[in-house]
Formats: C-alpha cells, structure tokens, sequence
C-alpha cells in the first residue's frame, strides 16, 4: 500500500497467506480448551453468537473465573463470558444477554444424554398407558403442536424451550397414569360391591 496522503487501494493481493485454517487444539490439548471447544453458545442474538464463536474458533475466549453480576437483577447469576445479563432475566425481558437488544434469541438445546433419556421415559410411559389414556395424550400433543404454530406465526418472544415442553409432556403422562391407577383402584372396588350383590342373590335363592 501506498505511503501517498489519500491513496487508500491497493492492486496486488495480500503477501502472506495461510495455507492451513487456524486449529485451536491443534498443539494445545489441555482440559481447558477442550471446556471452551465444548461451549454451547445460547441465550443470545445471532451476531453476538457469532462473535463468541470467533473468539472460541481463534482461541480468543476468556472463561469467568467466578461469576459477574446482572445488569438487570444485580445478583452474581452471569456464568458465561462476555454475557451482562442472567438467563433469568434475559429470558422474562425477551433479550439477549450480551448485547441486551430485544432480538431473535438462539435458546440451548438440552445435552444428547438427557434428550435420550427423557425420550425414553416418554415411551416407557406411553407404553404403559392403555389405550384410551393414549389417545388422550395424543389428542394433548396435536394440541400443543397446534399451539406451537400459532406462537411461531405471532413471533411470540415467551416461547418455551424444548426441555420445558418434555417436561410437560413428562407431567401429563405422570397426571394420566395416575388418574389410570385411581380408576383401576375404583374398578376393583366396582367389582367387589357386584361379587357381594351375587352372594347375597345366592343366599337369598
């Protein structure tokens, strides 16, 4: 680039180019970077997402030594770098928690091991329903699908994450299975009051 007073372009392509992209573990494989590399960036916007993951990828990243507090709250509840805000209160306010403007927030999504494990819960109690108890239940899911879809259509901001919407599954099925045991607690007394009507007929006769 030229040295003359406004001359800003430059013709010829930059000298030095790597030939290799940037691995950050490359030579360097200790507990800590294997924590940053494993670092699940959520709760804010897109373009701050994208700054955190560059300071991840070019191992620019700082992790917290102990945690900072809310803007918003003013308790020690930030654990994550380079976030001003809890999930808390990012979460009741509709904001990201870095840049704190009201944007589309990227919401976690829960770990590989308790996705599978709350999946089969789920099925394990769908299995032991019968088959009344899980037509309702299926009734409940196109119900809440149905709702899901509206949300998304108005771009409600107070969306539920995945985890809460299993968990709620997980406590209709619980609510179902136990209205199950207390109807089959009622049939058996049912059943007992017709065996003594039979025995009194008899004894009558």
């Amino acid at each position: 680039m030229s040295t003359q007073k406004g001359n800003t372009s430059r013709t010829r392509p930059q000298k030095h180019k790597n030939r290799t992209a940037f691995k950050n573990s490359l030579h360097d494989t200790n507990h800590r970077t294997k924590m940053i590399n494993s670092i699940q960036v959520s709760e804010v916007c897109v373009r701050c997402k994208d700054i955190i993951e560059w300071k991840i990828k070019y191992k620019k990243y700082k992790p917290l030594t102990q945690p900072k507090t809310c803007t918003k709250c003013g308790l020690k509840n930030v654990k994550k770098a380079y976030h001003v805000m809890c999930t808390e209160c990012g979460r009741q306010l509709g904001v990201c928690t870095k840049c704190c403007q009201s944007k589309e927030v990227i919401v976690a999504e829960p770990p590989e091991k308790e996705q599978l494990k709350l999946d089969n819960e789920l099925k394990a109690l769908l299995q032991s329903l019968p088959e009344r108890k899980r037509r309702t239940f299926l009734r409940y899911l196109d119900k809440k699908g149905k709702e899901k879809e509206e949300k998304i259509e108005e771009k409600s901001s107070k969306d539920t994450t995945a985890e809460d919407d299993r968990k709620d599954l997980l406590n209709k099925l619980n609510s179902l299975k136990m209205n199950d045991e207390d109807d089959e607690d009622f049939d058996d007394f049912i059943d007992s009051d017709e065996n003594k009507d039979e025995e009194d007929d008899s004894d009558v006769s």
